[in-house]
């Protein structure tokens, strides 16, 4: 994975959610827009070490599982999305909001779309920003 070798990310934990299953309203065609599609969503969260070693074994040491997966929940909860590249941007952006996160990969997968391939899908990886 072309993120890992990041020189930004040297000193870095990955935190990742694999193949995480959810039920969305997404697409742009009008069969799309009358229910639910299952998506897959894979998240990467990139940690300074320095903001992610726990001294003393605690949770709020660390980033929480808890806080991908309601980060998406969030999202979803917004209503109807077009596209996998909107949905991949917002739950990016809402990532690197979290202030220990320097970076994050998010990738969106349809698994039933076509019957000729496992799924079409979209992927992004950005590094926060220096401030």
């Amino acid at each position: 994975m072309f993120s890992l070798s990041h020189p930004e990310l040297n000193d870095c934990r990955r935190l990742f959610l694999r193949n995480y299953e959810v039920l969305i309203n997404i697409g742009v065609h009008e069969f799309e827009k009358k229910g639910e599609q299952r998506i897959l969503i894979n998240v990467d969260l990139f940690i300074p070490l320095a903001m992610s070693t726990p001294e003393h074994d605690q949770l709020q040491e660390v980033v929480d599982y808890d806080f991908i997966r309601s980060t998406i929940a969030k999202r979803m909860a917004q209503g109807h999305i077009h596209l996998q590249e909107t949905l991949c941007d917002d739950v990016v952006k809402a990532m690197l909001a979290h202030p220990k996160v320097r970076a994050v990969r998010v990738s969106t997968e349809k698994p039933d779309v076509y019957p000729d391939c496992d799924s079409v899908g979209v992927e992004v990886f950005r590094v926060k920003e220096a401030l």
